[in-house]
């Protein structure tokens, strides 16, 4: 299967600013770009690469007060597979994790798995099987509790926020199963990138990036998703962290205004 995806994002900056960038096909998937990514700033500016700490592509730019666009265009060969389905994948106990795994399951800036949602999580989950059914009980709940609305986006919402509010968007549903999943001792990380209507039937709402999360299960990471609650087709990953924090697709140093977003993600038909 192949995958057209792209962005065209304009902003417009108060005041000269560095904006930061993580707009990239993550470098696990760049062997599956049938070409580089037509990645381009306008107006022309120099822009300096780097991978971040988690490994993930980024670029810092350097703007001047004004309007600025980001764009880019490739096309990315898939599997065609939904997300892998492993019922039996075991959990494991936190002092026999690798150590670069561990940061996944502390508290993070949205996924406060410290605070009330500790007992909840406890009083809920604490009787289902360890592994991958109780993962995908956590789901589960997530997915009932919280009603999707892009209204009622807000970038300041914890997942402790979302479980009182029951509302979000996709970051949201993401944050608050992660947190279960931390508070719970299993590790989980959160992941954003393309999710076209590849395999199910296209919603009406503007095409957007997507958020969902992994957890770390029988020696490796699996994908699950709390806002679908079902195996999907053509997920490419962009970027990964420990919450949305780590992986804004842009992050500006100065006062801006958001004036264009456009994305696209679709099959290319034979």
């Amino acid at each position: 299967m192949l995958i057209k995806i792209g962005y065209d994002i304009s902003l417009n900056l108060s005041v000269p600013s560095a904006v930061l960038c993580a707009l990239f096909v993550h470098p696990d998937r760049e062997k599956d770009l049938l070409a580089p990514e037509d990645f381009c700033v306008t107006p022309e500016l120099p822009v300096e690469f780097y991978h971040d700490m988690f490994g993930n592509k980024c670029a810092r730019v350097t703007a001047g007060a004004g309007p600025i666009r980001f764009t880019s265009s490739a096309t990315v060969r898939d599997s065609g597979l939904p997300d892998a389905y492993e019922p039996h994948a075991i959990q494991h106990e936190v002092q026999d994790l690798p150590v670069d795994v561990l940061p996944y399951v502390l508290p993070s800036r949205y996924c406060d798995s410290d605070s009330h949602l500790l007992a909840f999580a406890w009083n809920r989950f604490g009787t289902t099987p360890k592994g991958w059914i109780r993962v995908q009980a956590i789901v589960d709940f997530v997915h009932k509790h919280l009603r999707f609305d892009y209204q009622k986006a807000r970038a300041d919402r914890t997942a402790s926020d979302g479980f009182r509010e029951g509302v979000g968007v996709c970051r949201d549903f993401t944050h608050l199963a992660i947190t279960l999943c931390r508070c719970m001792n299993i590790p989980a990380r959160y992941a954003t990138g393309y999710l076209g209507d590849i395999g199910v039937p296209p919603v009406p709402d503007p095409m957007d990036f997507s958020a969902w999360f992994e957890v770390y299960l029988n020696h490796q990471w699996y994908t699950f998703d709390a806002r679908h609650n079902r195996q999907r087709i053509g997920r490419i990953v962009m970027a990964r962290g420990r919450d949305a924090s780590d992986v804004a697709l842009t992050t500006v140093f100065g006062s801006h205004l958001l004036t264009k977003f456009t994305v696209v993600t679709d099959e290319v038909m034979p």
